[in-house]
């Protein structure tokens, strides 16, 4: 279906959405992009891109747009004739940030209001929407060694008992969730809701959890800093395993059910550690814990039973090659010299 499918990405320059436009325009898609560049670049499209004017890149079936989706003029321009939709964009980061900027993550929800609106107001087709592990209750992933895989269902907003999303950027992700129901209900939008979980890979940034740990490795930091015990673990899953579930989601789901993309195993911090210093062939002397550092939930993992059922989805991709690609693409994309001069910077802002 993707074949000259008119595809909007927004946030499309970003870790996870420019790896979803590769995979788009490898079917066939025009892919348009809008982007503030905020924490995406134009260097994650690695293609030779052609500039007209201070905001517009094109190459083939790709057009670049910059701008802030929070301005209704930009956003009804971009999603002007577009078929599909999948909205990315939003102010994150990793634990760091979200703790530190609770305000900006707020900001989301005016975003993902106009998106969902001009989109209705311009007839697309499909909007899928990347939502976040963050919506489900912290409560419920509090337990260190922790087994429970968190299900759809634990982050239902009408329950009175479930309605615990993390920090205001996973209820700003859980109203997003609420808004396509409702454009679905009341306009028959084809809707559809990815729950990512923790991920990581090439083009990513410091931020988050994984990225952090190879910078720190990479610049041989010694005592080597973990933020908290270590113990706390998560189901990281490689970008490409969740591009996948954003284009099974808008194909087969229509009426905004959210579905999990993440993985029912899981490593600790430690252990995803001892695996990039492994990879590396490099091991510090000591290691510090760091417990003045966020360190979010103690346990997180993903139930992917409606991802099978309904997507016939399960993650490819394994620890082992997962982490030994990104860390060949840091090597090769970053110099270490400016990461270990400005690491304090990099791991607290996009």
């Amino acid at each position: 279906m993707w074949n000259k499918e008119r595809i909007l990405v927004t946030g499309g320059a970003s870790f996870i959405g420019s790896h979803l436009v590769d995979t788009l325009l490898k079917k066939g898609s025009f892919v348009r992009v809008a982007d503030d560049f905020s924490s995406g670049a134009l260097k994650n499209l690695e293609y030779p891109l052609k500039q007209s004017g201070t905001s517009f890149w094109s190459y083939n079936n790709l057009e670049i747009h910059r701008g802030d989706l929070k301005d209704r003029d930009f956003t009804r321009s971009v999603v002007q004739d577009i078929d599909t939709i999948f909205h990315l964009a939003a102010l994150h980061g990793g634990r760091g940030y979200i703790h530190t900027h609770p305000a900006q993550c707020c900001s989301n929800m005016i975003l993902d209001q106009l998106v969902f609106e001009e989109a209705q107001r311009k007839g697309t087709n499909r909007v899928c929407f990347a939502s976040s592990a963050c919506v489900y209750p912290a409560y419920l992933q509090e337990e260190t060694g922790s087994s429970y895989l968190l299900k759809e269902d634990d982050a239902n907003p009408f329950s009175r008992d479930k309605a615990f999303a993390d920090l205001e950027y996973g209820w700003a992700k859980l109203m997003g969730e609420m808004a396509l129901k409702a454009y679905h209900r009341q306009y028959g939008m084809k809707t559809s809701a990815v729950r990512i979980f923790t991920a990581y890979g090439p083009r990513e940034n410091e931020t988050h959890a994984i990225m952090a740990l190879i910078a720190k490795a990479l610049i041989k930091m010694d005592p080597f800093v973990i933020w908290g015990t270590g113990d706390q673990d998560r189901n990281f899953t490689y970008v490409q395993d969740i591009v996948d579930v954003l284009i099974l989601a808008s194909m087969k789901i229509e009426d905004g059910t959210p579905v999990n993309s993440g993985r029912p195993d899981r490593l600790t911090i430690n252990q995803a550690c001892q695996l990039i210093f492994k990879i590396i062939g490099w091991h510090p002397k000591k290691i510090k814990r760091d417990m003045t550092k966020p360190q979010g939930v103690a346990s997180r993992a993903a139930d992917i039973t409606r991802a099978i059922k309904i997507l016939g989805w399960k993650p490819k991709v394994s620890y082992e090659e997962g982490f030994q690609n990104t860390i060949n693409w840091y090597r090769n994309h970053k110099d270490i010299n400016y990461v270990q001069k400005n690491l304090d910077r990099l791991l607290l802002e996009r």
